[in-house]
């Protein structure tokens, strides 16, 4: 079995793989004041409410966006699994050819999500991850990545709004399915829920635009499948993409 870890800048999700297939998944809120015996006890939790040993982790692989949470983190890998994990990050082999100006600059987050969306769907692609940022990207049908574009994320969006209009409050994002709303609240979330859906929607089709390509739109993380439900440019949702590309990545390095 093969434990991925993806430390995004809000969640740090575990998942358990076995031949492509997410066995278990375990999500902590992304903290730079947790030691690495912290992380350790995590881990061994996981491992425990899921029936598992250590024993029966043969290989971990790590996609970060937070340098700052790395030595802690792979401190606690080394000290509990008793491994030494694997990191996405400049020279691994991935299969996919950056087509960056600088690929240093390329998040590993966004180098995960084209792997797997080039294996899984083929075709010329465009790969949206509804994260802290929404990251656009686009990968041919040659498995070239061309890189796109970074927006603010949705509840960035929401806590901005709150934070800089004083008589504004802290809001739930949701779906709403009336854009009229007579509460403040409501207005509120209908208008970053369908703003937003908007904003993507504008923004895939000056992606197609540009590359000349009728791209299949894949949709991942947070409240990706949300948005997916609320438009009918996004093709399809799998929230389990970037697991599914760090197992590929492992493969090609082990």
């Amino acid at each position: 079995m093969l434990l991925t870890v993806d430390i995004g800048n809000t969640n740090l999700t575990l998942a358990i793989m076995n031949d492509s297939k997410v066995l278990a998944t375990y999500r902590l809120t992304t903290t730079l004041k947790r030691t690495s015996d912290e992380y350790g006890m995590h881990i061994v939790n996981m491992l425990n409410i899921h029936n598992l040993k250590k024993e029966d982790i043969e290989g971990i692989i790590i996609s970060s966006v937070v340098p700052k949470l790395m030595h802690s983190f792979t401190n606690a890998i080394r000290k509990y699994l008793d491994k030494e994990p694997m990191i996405v990050g400049p020279g691994i082999k991935s299969g996919i050819s950056i087509r960056y100006d600088n690929p240093k600059e390329v998040g590993a987050d966004r180098i995960v999500d084209a792997v797997a969306a080039h294996k899984y769907y083929g075709g010329d692609i465009l790969v949206i991850d509804f994260g802290t940022a929404t990251t656009f990207e686009y990968i041919d049908a040659n498995a070239n990545y061309y890189g796109g574009c970074i927006c603010p994320g949705i509840e960035i969006a929401g806590q901005a709004l709150s934070n800089m209009a004083a008589k504004l409050p802290d809001i739930e994002i949701k779906p709403t399915q009336k854009i009229i709303s007579s509460d403040t609240i409501g207005a509120m979330q209908a208008g970053l829920f369908h703003g937003y859906v908007g904003q993507v929607e504008h923004i895939i089709e000056m992606f197609k635009k540009e590359t000349g390509k009728e791209l299949k739109v894949i949709a991942t993380g947070g409240l990706g499948k949300q948005i997916t439900k609320a438009t009918d440019k996004i093709d399809i949702y799998d929230g389990e993409l970037a697991y599914k590309g760090l197992e590929i990545i492992y493969k090609k390095n082990k």
